[in-house]
Parts: C-alpha cells; structure tokens; sequence
C-alpha cells in the first residue's frame, strides 16, 4: 500500500530568511500519527505550501530534497492570493467552518466562493490524480477537501479513497441551510470511507444523506455502517482522534518542564491556577468562559486573591477582519474583569496572545489546577486530553464543555458543562477548587486511563483497518503498516 495523504497545508512551515525558502517540520497530531507510517514505508503528503504563487511561483523547487530529508514527496499545489481568499479565507473559513458549527449568523453564502472552491478542490484533485499508481491508498483531510472525491472519480481515478473530518457535521436543519449542500453530499459520497469524531456527527451525516438522497439504501451496525449510492458502497464510521499520550506523559517528567511549572506556581504565591488554552476563535467560546470565570468571583468573594485564570489565546486566521474583531472584544472583557478585581499583588486574569507549545506548554499543564475547556462546539478538542496526559501526579480537574467532541470519551469523569450557561460554568468551576484530592485523583485516573487506551495510533488503526478491510464485519489489525514501536 502506498500512503497518499491530502490536506489544506502541507506537514511543514515554509519560512523565508535571507531571500531563500526554508522547509521545517510541522506539528501536530495529524502529522505525529501520520510521519511513522510515511517514513517507514514511504508515501506523499499532498498540499498547499502556505506561499502563494505570486510570492513562490516554483514551491516544488524549494521542496525538491524533502523526499530524502523526510522520508516521503510533499507535493505542493499552487494556490494564488485570489484563491487563498476565495477558497480558504472565504468559502473554508466563511462559510463551511461557521455552518458546521452552527452559526450561521457568521455564515457569508458567496457564490464567488463555491466557484473558487471546486475550482481548488479541482486542482487538488489533478495534482493528486498526476502521480498515481495502482495500489495507491489516498487519504483526505478535513472541510477543505469535501469535493475532492469527486473531482478524482471525474478523472478516472479508481484507487481506495478514504475522508475524515476533524471538524463537526452539523444536524440536518443547519445543513439545509447550505446552498451547494447535494454536491457536497454526492462528493463525500464518492469516498470509500468517510470518518467522523463522534457518533453524533456521524449520525448527523447520515439522516442528511437519508433525506436528501433518497434512493441511498443502509447497512450495517456498530462504530461503521455502509451506505449503498449509485452502485457503490461507502463506509461511514466514528473515528475519535487522539494524542500521543505517552510522549506527553514522558515530556511533563522533564527537569526543565517540571522546573518551569514550579516556577508558574510560585510567580502566584500559593493561588488556584485556572488554565485555558485556546485558539483565539468565536467557537472556542472564549468571552462565555472570562463571563464565568467573572460571575465566579462576583458570587465568591473569598476567591479573590486567592485564584487565578491563564487564558493562553493562540492566534488564529488574523488575515480575516471577524477574527480580529473578535480579538478586540475579548481583551476588552479581559480588560474589564481586571480593572474591576484586581488588587495589589494579584491580577486575576492573566492573558496570554501567542502560541505556545512542546516544553511550555507542558509545563502550563502541570502547574494547573483545573483546566476549563469550553468551546461551543468543537470536532474534539485536544486541549482536554493533553491535560490529562501530562498530569502524571494524577491530581487536577477537567471542567469541559458537552459539546466538544471530546465529552463522548471524556464524560464519566470530566464536569461536564454548557457553555452558554455563564452560572452553571461558574458553579462547575467552584466544585472543582472545592474537589477534594482524593475524588480529584480518582477522576483523573480515569480520564488517563482512557485517553492512553485509545491515543493516537489506536486512531490511526482504527480508521486504516476500516478503510483496507474488505470485511465490513471484522477488520484485521494493520500494524504491519506501523513502525514496529507504535506497532508493539
């Protein structure tokens, strides 16, 4: 089998220093999963750089040596700023990522922007379709690319084509709202397999294929099910990513993370540390989680001095005006509750706008007492499960939003919360400070439990056993296409 891997973005950040393009490898969870089985047994990933042609008109140029470097071709595909703004800014960002996570007041239905998206999607589809041999097994990712199934049946393309969404599909009266919702639909049906987070979603999914092609027919029960259209068979199967849970655990054991997390905790004298990590999105539900992190010292005046809130903001897509309104309006609310709270030595929201990761990151975990993860709707949501992963002391507490993705793992143990209900979050939050260790320990060994049982590569298993498989009824394990540590 050889692995082709489709995105928007190619595994890397391509930097320009000194006039020359410079090549890196990306991160991530996609990329943790997917590297083994690319440089063990060869393959290509397929995307846009992040350069647009008017900047690097030849990105396969500047990417020439990366099959020797990282074991596998990165093909790019060219995409000029036109396009970047019609096809990723416009349609991906104004339209898909809104709708499918049920705000449509964000929605901007632009016809400009389905044109540039199947037009895209169309080139994605040629660049793939150019290099293909038979065996090929092509593995596509994410809202960018739910017309790309079919562009590549329309060029002949008959090799195993599989689809996962990271993102939520939303229920069938939001979908309608979608104005090129049958070709949607009638592409991601011309994948072999489609893959979704949750068994909800997936739901979703399948009473708008029920309702809005009738003549599919189903079959099959339990985490995929088969839908029978235009005389082919696809597989629709709940797919819940993951994380690499031990190498976290392996990296919050570092002297310099645990160092850094001593010196986190002692910068605040003895104080709760409430930790959220976000990215700065409207569906990360930010400004609901700083209102109830303001309602909780409003109702608990004792708390007052004694617990503090580290909202680490990762910025996000600032290129569109929306997020950058959305940026003012929270460190406008950041700035309110600490104007009205703060007293000598202690200021109660401590917010953060920039990315952090790997060590720092890390170590943010480990000096947290509870971690609050609230978004309004979320795919899954790995913030929630690297928490947990890194709390090797087996203390702390996960306060999580019912809508993440992560909640259908994560419930038995994490408190679960809505976050549009500012007292309910409030609440939840005061029980958590209250929790006491034992409780606390007891609900995080779960939550460990859990996430180490089903990490990254039982994901990617997962999906691969359902995709290769020609028994819908029973998959064989494919650890012979893992590297033999993941394998093991």
């Amino acid at each position: 089998m050889n692995l082709v891997v489709v995105s928007n973005r190619l595994p890397f950040a391509l930097t320009r220093e000194d006039g020359a393009w410079r090549v890196e490898p990306g991160s991530g969870g996609l990329v943790t999963a997917l590297r083994p089985v690319l440089e063990g047994r060869g393959g290509r990933w397929i995307g846009w750089s992040g350069a647009v042609a008017e900047d690097l008109p030849d990105a396969r140029a500047a990417l020439r040596a990366s099959g020797e470097r990282f074991g596998y071709e990165l093909v790019p595909v060219p995409l000029t700023a036109s396009e970047r703004d019609r096809f990723y800014h416009g349609f991906s960002n104004e339209v898909i990522w809104p709708l499918f996570h049920d705000l449509l007041s964000m929605c901007r239905f632009d016809p400009e922007y389905w044109r540039a998206y199947e037009a895209v999607n169309r080139r994605f589809a040629a660049e793939a379709a150019k290099d293909a041999r038979p065996g090929d097994f092509f593995w596509v990712h994410d809202y960018h690319l739910l017309a790309m199934a079919g562009e590549l049946r329309r060029l002949g393309v008959s090799s195993r084509i599989a689809f996962f969404l990271h993102i939520p599909f939303p229920p069938l009266d939001v979908f309608l709202k979608l104005p090129w919702r049958f070709p949607v639909l009638q592409s991601l049906l011309s994948y072999d397999l489609v893959g979704f987070q949750t068994i909800r979603d997936r739901r979703n999914f399948l009473q708008c294929v029920r309702l809005l092609l009738p003549g599919a027919r189903f079959s099959g029960k339990g985490a995929v099910m088969s839908v029978r259209w235009e005389d082919r068979d696809v597989r629709v199967g709940t797919f819940p990513i993951s994380i690499d849970a031990r190498a976290l655990e392996r990296r919050a054991r570092q002297p310099e993370v645990v160092a850094k997390a001593a010196s986190l905790r002692a910068d605040e004298t003895g104080r709760r540390i409430v930790l959220g990590v976000d990215r700065l999105d409207y569906t990360k539900g930010i400004a609901q989680k700083l209102e109830a992190f303001r309602r909780l010292l409003e109702t608990s005046p004792e708390l007052r001095g004694n617990v503090t809130l580290v909202q680490i903001a990762v910025p996000s897509r600032e290129e569109i005006r929306g997020y950058r309104e959305h940026r003012t309006a929270i460190e406008r609310l950041v700035g309110e509750i600490n104007g009205t709270f703060t007293r000598s030595g202690w200021v109660p929201v401590h917010y953060l706008h920039r990315p952090l990761e790997g060590p720092r990151l890390s170590a943010y975990y480990l000096a947290a007492d509870v971690a609050l993860v609230t978004p309004l709707k979320d795919g899954m949501n790995l913030v929630a499960k690297e928490y947990c992963a890194t709390r090797v002391s087996k203390d702390g507490v996960l306060v999580l939003s019912e809508f993440a993705g992560a909640a259908a793992e994560l419930q038995r143990a994490a408190l679960l919360v809505n976050p549009y209900d500012v007292e309910g979050v409030a609440d939840a939050l005061r029980r958590a400070l209250d929790m006491p260790r034992a409780e606390q320990r007891a609900r995080m060994s779960r939550l460990r439990r859990t996430i180490r049982e089903r990490d990254i590569y039982h994901w990617l298993d997962a999906f691969l056993r359902a995709a290769i498989s020609r028994d819908l009824a029973e998959f064989p394990r494919v650890a012979d296409y893992l590297p033999t540590a993941i394998a093991s």
